[in-house]
């Protein structure tokens, strides 16, 4: 395999064993050279001046949401808004679509293995509007059902918001089937792709998705970038989630004239490293590619699952099939607390989540209080895994189990 850490300063001739890349990924030099040549060589303030080194501020920040718009394609650079991440475009949605939409009598569709970020918000605008919050429950193995998506979408779902991947199991969903169906009878349908953007090609336009958020962090983009998908014909009819500078035309004693999009939803002073910074994260996945990130993702994690499923007291949540885990595994120990396990390996200097992953209603539907989580990236390589899987194999021995 190729050694792709040579391209991450913080992996470079380090002994970290980074296994929390579904928390957030590591950033490669290209990234890092991107967002401090914004601040040497185009340090402006992006949409405002008219001199010479503020179109150039303008030119960085606005080619970025070109190649956003490309990388997902989507139909128009005014459908792609920058915001801080995955959590506030999902907010801007839900205040300035859901709040002003749906009303008293209409259903909004979760699944029960939603983030908090993409549960809580619409917990918010049922509570507000009257809605009822209607949750899609998933099997054992993280499945969604035929017949459980057919009994959760009816007349009454008007709104949907669905997770592309699940950041426990690593289970993508068929939304694909899901915005189908919401779809005909009326609905609408926002996609958490947070977890996928890494992963696999999204294509907005194939999957018909009316919203889709992610954020930059969890493609190796600069933390405080996120980006929110809309189609232009909902954006346009949506008022604006945030007020102040740069999202009008013109202002006066008594009201405002709110400009076009996409810049409608970007107020105040936007983040021009940060969109710069995201632009070389796409270039770098381009130039690898996506087939070779799959390929090299899923080997990776038949090699862990495989070596995990070996170790008798170690259970993995989810999936008996390590193709269906999107390189995350999370799993329990028997008698083992998952802060413990996290802690063991770290003396190891291996990374590893423990918690309930923001996703209390799933861990609780799956019968646990909380796991530990693995999750994979293709800088990754097979000695990383052989490191956590040896140093797995000996938590319940340094715990005092004598194993």
């Amino acid at each position: 395999m190729p050694d792709y850490k040579k391209d991450f300063p913080l992996l470079r001739d380090n002994q970290l064993v980074y296994l929390d890349n579904a928390a957030t990924a590591q950033r490669p030099a290209k990234v890092l050279l991107a967002e401090q040549e914004f601040y040497e060589k185009y340090n402006a303030n992006p949409l405002r001046g008219l001199y010479s080194l503020g179109l150039a501020a303008t030119e960085q920040y606005e080619s970025a949401r070109e190649k956003v718009r490309d990388f997902i394609h989507a139909k128009s650079e005014r459908e792609i808004i920058f915001t801080r991440n995955t959590t506030e475009s999902i907010n801007l949605v839900a205040y300035s679509y859901g709040l002003s939409n749906l009303k008293s009598g209409d259903e909004i569709l979760v699944t029960i293995m939603e983030h908090h970020s993409n549960l809580l918000p619409w917990q918010m605008v049922a509570e507000k509007t009257g809605a009822k919050l209607v949750y899609l429950d998933c099997e054992q193995d993280g499945s969604l059902t035929d017949e459980a998506i057919s009994n959760a979408i009816g007349e009454k779902t008007k709104f949907a918001a669905i997770g592309l991947v699940s950041n426990v199991l690593g289970r993508r969903n068929p939304v694909e089937k899901i915005i189908k169906m919401v779809h005909e009878k009326g609905g609408v349908v926002l996609v958490d792709a947070a977890q996928a953007v890494l992963h696999e090609n999204v294509d907005v336009t194939a999957m018909d998705a009316d919203f889709l958020a992610f954020s930059g962090h969890k493609m190796m983009a600069p933390m405080g970038i996120g980006v929110l998908y809309g189609k232009e014909a909902l954006l346009e009819e949506m008022p604006p989630f945030l007020t102040g500078g740069e999202m009008i035309e013109t202002v006066t004693r008594t009201g405002a004239v709110y400009a076009e999009l996409p810049h409608k939803f970007e107020a105040g002073t936007v983040n021009g490293a940060g969109a710069a910074g995201l632009a070389a994260a796409i270039d770098y996945m381009n130039d690898i590619g996506m087939d070779t990130i799959q390929k090299r993702e899923e080997k990776l994690t038949k090699m862990l699952f495989d070596g995990m499923d070996q170790i008798p007291y170690v259970h993995i949540l989810g999936s008996s099939k390590p193709e269906e885990h999107g390189g995350i595994l999370s799993f329990v120990i028997d008698g083992v607390h998952p802060h413990d396990i996290a802690s063991i390996l770290d003396d190891s200097q291996i990374a590893v989540r423990a918690g309930h992953h923001c996703a209390q209603p799933l861990l609780k539907h799956l019968g646990v209080m909380s796991s530990a989580r693995v999750s994979l990236a293709f800088y990754n390589d097979e000695k990383d895994i052989e490191r956590f899987l040896d140093c797995l194999a000996s938590v319940r021995r340094r715990m005092g189990y004598g194993e």
